[in-house]
């Protein structure tokens, strides 16, 4: 069974929206719970990366939501 683009992408968008609320949950306890130093240029480093890292892993899944139909 093949799932049509639009059941695709109301998949997508629904794990794409889960998936970003957990993953910037995290981000945010790992921030505050004690384990980043108190240094400025850490705390820059780990937000730009931590701001950057989830557009691989969704990089993966928009290709997967907009993939033509195959009849």
């Amino acid at each position: 069974m093949r799932l049509g683009i639009r059941t695709r992408k109301l998949i997508g968008t629904v794990v794409l929206l889960i998936g970003l609320t957990l993953y910037s949950f995290l981000v945010m306890t790992i921030a505050v719970s004690g384990h980043l130093p108190e240094n400025g240029a850490v705390q820059f480093f780990y937000y730009l990366t931590a701001g950057v890292a989830w557009a691989f892993p969704a990089k993966y899944l928009i290709v997967w939501m907009v993939r033509p139909d195959v009849a």
